[in-house]
């Protein structure tokens, strides 16, 4: 059986895309399955870039073929903030709570209706010859006043998708995975993970 590394350490990340991974035949690793690598440093001026960097990176070092993702939320009364500086907002140290605490408090003057913003994903699928494909997609929403809900992680408790009238935190992981700037991703990915690394 072929095997593709997910390059993340990021727990809930891990276990959104192993699951949404488990239909393909192929064995799924992450980084805390391998000896330890040196950090990649995440200096591109876009989620594209830091994605195709992380996994064209991490499959050069480890011979395995790479995924990929740097997501975030954009938030339009901030201008885009945090974009993707999303993990770190609050600081470089900064837990979920931290950040999520930054927004609240940097929106509470903003109005229902100027509260929108967007979950986005750029994920990258790397050889480890340094051939690279990297899509991309969004989950619309708003941003609520205070967090909800128990599910997720990062932004997921202040995070309403747009037709719904429950947090992203809210949500059955089956469910978010319908629907997240994530999933929608790994669907765009997958059938050329199938066909290239199931050959």
């Amino acid at each position: 059986m072929k095997t593709l590394l997910l390059a993340t350490r990021n727990a809930g990340k891990k276990i959104e895309l192993q699951e949404m991974l488990n239909d393909i035949g192929i064995s799924v690793i992450n980084l805390h399955d391998i000896p330890p690598l040196p950090e990649v440093v995440e200096d591109g001026n876009t989620f594209r870039d830091n994605a195709e960097k992380k996994a064209r990176e991490t499959a050069k070092a480890t011979g395995y073929w790479c995924l990929a993702d740097d997501s975030g939320l954009v938030v339009d009364a901030l201008n885009g903030q945090p974009g993707i500086y999303s993990a770190r907002f609050a600081g470089s140290e900064a837990s979920d709570e931290d950040n999520n605490q930054k927004l609240l408090d940097l929106m509470k003057d903003i109005d229902e209706p100027e509260r929108t913003a967007r979950f986005v994903c750029s994920m990258a699928l790397s050889t480890p010859e340094g051939e690279t494909l990297v899509v991309e997609d969004y989950c619309e929403g708003i941003i609520l006043r205070q967090p909800v809900g128990e599910q997720g992680f990062g932004y997921d408790p202040l995070f309403m998708p747009q037709g719904y009238n429950q947090s992203m935190a809210q949500l059955s992981r089956q469910g978010k995975n319908l629907i997240s700037h994530r999933g929608k991703a790994l669907n765009k990915i997958k059938p050329i993970l199938i066909a290239r690394i199931g050959e």
